[in-house]
């Protein structure tokens, strides 16, 4: 396999579905409420907990709770290292789908 194109590496804590969309999600703002979250990543409670729990310990993500008036609230943000991360395991899927297509191409298959 000398010569052989190697596979761009996809980040192995972004790589599943509702982590990815939940960083995609936060890279677009300061941060999110849970429940804002929970209803984008159409994911309960407990799900996004633990997905949040997990990214919180790699330092993907930051978590803040507080109160809003006298509700409990959590808020979750992307960190520096969760964006670079996720701009990384972008690239990488960009990848992965720009060499499928060039074998593609030139194989010349229909």
């Amino acid at each position: 396999m000398t010569g052989a194109p190697r596979p761009p590496a996809l980040d192995r804590e972004l790589h599943h579905p509702t982590r990815l969309a939940l960083t995609a999600y936060l890279s677009a703002c300061g941060e999110a409420e849970f429940a804002v979250l929970r209803d984008y990543c159409q994911v309960s409670d407990s799900t996004l907990s633990k997905t949040l729990s997990a990214l919180e310990k790699t330092a993907y993500v930051s978590i803040r709770k507080g109160y809003l008036g006298k509700r409990p609230r959590t808020w979750a943000a992307l960190t520096l290292t969760g964006r670079r991360a996720l701009t990384a395991h972008l690239a990488a899927l960009e990848g992965i789908a720009s060499a499928a297509r060039r074998a593609g191409a030139e194989s010349g298959s229909d």
